[in-house]
């Protein structure tokens, strides 16, 4: 069974009640039942944080050598911000899909350039709560080739 590191960045933890304009009515916890479900669909076993904070963001990613497959992880803002996250996955070198429900190239020039990208295997954004299920599903066509 693979093992997928899920990590939600900061505000996350407030959909559902945070600018519903762009995200919608979806809460942390419905991206997370939805997570699930199709993860026991694909026999996939995740461990799934949500912080506000860059530093353990930094730990769980540097903590996930050698026991995780893969990671897919919603930046966040810190998309636009943070090198050490970047780094730390650069680091670990355990392939990353980054995901986003918003599309961030629609939004506000500063949300245009992530620094995730670079070292991610691919990015996933636009889709809603969807692109967590899309990032999951590009994870295992990778990890299954």
């Amino acid at each position: 069974m693979k093992n997928i590191l899920v990590i939600h960045g900061p505000n996350l933890n407030l959909l559902g009640t945070r600018e519903i304009d762009v995200y919608g009515n979806v809460t942390i916890a419905d991206i997370n039942i939805l997570m699930e479900k199709k993860a026991k669909a694909m026999n996939v076993s995740l461990n799934i944080v949500q912080s506000n904070h860059e530093g353990e963001i930094v730990e769980a990613i540097g903590n996930a050598r050698g026991k995780f497959d893969a990671i897919l992880i919603n930046p966040a803002a810190y998309t636009h911000t943070s090198i050490a996250i970047r780094d730390a996955i650069s680091a670990v070198n355990i392939p990353t899909v980054e995901v986003h429900l918003s599309n961030i190239y629609k939004r506000e020039e500063f949300r245009h350039i992530s620094l995730v990208a670079p070292v991610a295997v691919g990015q996933i954004s636009g889709f809603g709560e969807q692109s967590y299920v899309l990032g999951l599903e590009a994870i295992m066509e990778l990890l299954d080739k």
